[in-house]
Order: structure tokens, then sequence, then C-alpha cells
């Protein structure tokens, strides 16, 4: 049989590296880019393990579960770790960032996720990045939710690992990602005798067979078919314009935080602050007795494909989570959540306004 998406002639090398030139023009960056071939979570592991050690005295910010996995890896690697929690309907701030050094002056590395998807807040980058420079600390920097939602700027915000995924706003694959080093990343994970080598999660593999070689032959066979959908996903955000993307994300947020609010039904943002809440998703918190998992079951019953979640582990009783990202960054997928979600409060005997809801909608997306 034949297939377009099979017998198809191998990626070169000369396109896998006009791919990775691709994410650099995104990201805005001068550092060096590798497109990882594996879930965001491969880079975003690899550069801890390659960058601390038992040598490393690290800040960690928690706003949401990615960073506690952060901490996780960090102890695993031998690191000393000084946890920066936050409570999860907020976002942490350049001052507490700034107290945690004076507290700490050792600390020589901070991790800290952008936009946090599954809780909806988003971190204040640039002005944290200030406050790790003037410390001399290597910033690691998970963008994989906030890419495409919102600006992300290694070289300006003073980023040296800064890890991304094309899945979310993007609207891409998610069997590639990419991640854009420093040269203090590189120095530092050279210097790391506890650093992967002969190893998948290995970037200094990858720097020295690829980065160093010229980009001449590819380590090892790509993941062909995910390459392929980036390249076009790449192609796509280029010719919408990268502002546009993010503006789209910006309406869908704001809309969804206006009509849930006119939904009534006991509704209301997860995240007080607007400011503090991420474009690519809105959580909400649900009224006591309405669990959020059984109003998004209800409300999917209906309408499977909608872009629906309750909030993972012990979040699932108190949020549900609409993700506007992607190709749902949109009018109609904002105004079929919110319409689901009034007719599974409705049917617990919730007052609800789904035409005040249409209309906060209709006022707050621009």
């Amino acid at each position: 049989m034949t297939h377009p998406l099979l017998d198809l002639p191998p990626l070169s090398a000369g396109r896998f590296a006009a791919i990775e030139d691709r994410v650099a023009r995104l990201l805005d960056t001068r550092q060096d880019v590798l497109i990882t071939q594996g879930e965001a979570l491969l880079p975003l592991e690899g550069a801890i393990r390659a960058a601390a050690g038992p040598g490393t005295v690290a800040l960690n910010v928690v706003t949401g579960p990615y960073g506690q996995t952060f901490g996780h890896w960090l102890r695993d690697s031998g690191a000393t770790v000084h946890d920066l929690a936050v409570p999860f309907h907020t976002a942490v701030t350049a001052a507490q960032i700034r107290e945690a050094f004076d507290e700490h002056p050792e600390i020589d590395f901070v991790s800290l996720v952008h936009a946090e998807a599954a809780t909806g807040n988003t971190n204040p980058v640039a002005a944290i990045g200030e406050v790790v420079r003037e410390r001399g600390a290597l910033f690691y920097l998970d963008a994989v939710a906030s890419v495409g939602a919102e600006p992300v700027l290694p070289d300006a915000w003073g980023v040296d690992l800064c890890v991304i995924g094309a899945q979310k706003a993007l609207g891409g694959p998610a069997g590639v990602s990419a991640i854009s080093v420093s040269e203090r990343a590189w120095a530092r994970m050279a210097a790391n005798p506890g650093a992967p080598r002969r190893s998948y999660l290995s970037l200094l593999d990858w720097k020295e067979r690829w980065l160093d070689a010229g980009r001449k032959a590819l380590p090892h066979a790509p993941a062909q078919l995910e390459m392929l959908a980036l390249e076009a996903c790449l192609e796509r955000v280029e010719s919408a314009g990268l502002e546009t993307v993010m503006a789209r994300h910006r309406g869908a947020a704001l809309a969804t935080r206006a009509g849930a609010v006119a939904l009534g039904g006991g509704l209301e943002p997860y995240v007080y602050e607007v400011g503090d809440a991420a474009p690519v998703a809105t959580t909400l918190r649900v009224p006591p007795g309405a669990p959020a998992s059984e109003l998004v079951a209800r409300a999917l019953a209906d309408e499977p494909a909608l872009p629906l979640a309750a909030g993972g582990g012990a979040l699932a009783r108190e949020m549900v989570r609409v993700n506007h990202y992607g190709p749902d960054a949109t009018p109609e997928a904002v105004r079929g959540c919110l319409t689901a979600l009034g007719r599974a409060l409705e049917e617990r005997g919730l007052p609800v306004d789904p035409a005040a809801a249409r209309d906060a909608v209709a006022g707050a997306w621009r």
C-alpha cells in the first residue's frame, strides 16, 4: 500500500539543522539550539542531570507539579536544594527570588517553570532573570507550555537552559522538543563528572557529535514524522505571525475568565490575579459539593472533543481547566466549554446565566 506518511526519503542533516534554526528564530536567541528526539521531559531531565551535581546549590521554584518534579531530579543528582513554594493560585515574584538569594547566597542554579498549564499560573521570568543574573547563578526555564502563548526570550532574560515543546500553544507535535543552551551552561555541563554520557539523556553527546561537528551528520535516525510536523508547525506560526498567535491566546484567557464569572453557578478563577494567570490555559474553582471531575465528565459526555479537564491529583475535586491553546485558542472553543459547564452546573440545581457568559466572552475577546 501507499500512504503519504510512509516510505518517505530520509530526513537530511541539513533539513534537521534548518528546523533548529527556525526554533532559534522563534526564541530570538543566538544560543545553541538542539532539537531532542522525544517529549519535553527528555531535555528537561537531561539538562538538570547535566548541569547539576553534588556541588550544586539550587533554588527550585515550585508553582505547580512540574516544579516539584524538578526538585526530585535535582536531589537525585546530588544537589543541595532550597525549594521556594508559593500557593498554586498565584505566581512567584522577583522579590521572593531576591530574598531566597539573601538567605542562601551560595545558590548557583535556579529552576523555574514559566507557565504551569496544570495550575493556570505564569511567572514573571524577565524580572526574575534580572535577579538571577545579578547573583551569577545558572538559570533553567521550562517554557514548554508558554511558548507561543506569551513571549519566551532566553537571551533577553538571561536564561541559560530553556526547554520548549510544540504540543501546546504552538499546536504542533508532542514527540520532539527543543532546548537552547548558553555557553555558561555548556561549561557547567562539561565540568560535571556526573553529566549523562552515552545516554539518551546526554546533551553533551549531541553537542560533540552534532553541534561541534558542524551539523553535517545526524548522530542517529531522527523521529522523521515528528520533525516534519514540527517544521509544518513552525511554518504555520511564521505565516500567521508570532504576535498574532500570542494575541489569540491572550484573548482566549481573558474571554474564559470573564465568561466564567458571568456564567455564575459558583465558578470563579482559580488564579486570583489576572496578571498571574497563564494565557495557555485557564483554571476555574468549582463550588462546594460539585466535584470538578464530575462536572467535567458530564460536560464531556455531550461534547467529548472540548478542551476541558479536571485538575490532577488532589485538585480533581476543586479545579476545572480550560485548555484554550493551539487550535483551541478560539472564541468557539471558549464558548463551547462554558456552555457545557453551565449545563453541568444547572443539572445540579445551581443558577447559571449562559447568555451573560456569551456576552462576556464576546466583550472580553480582543
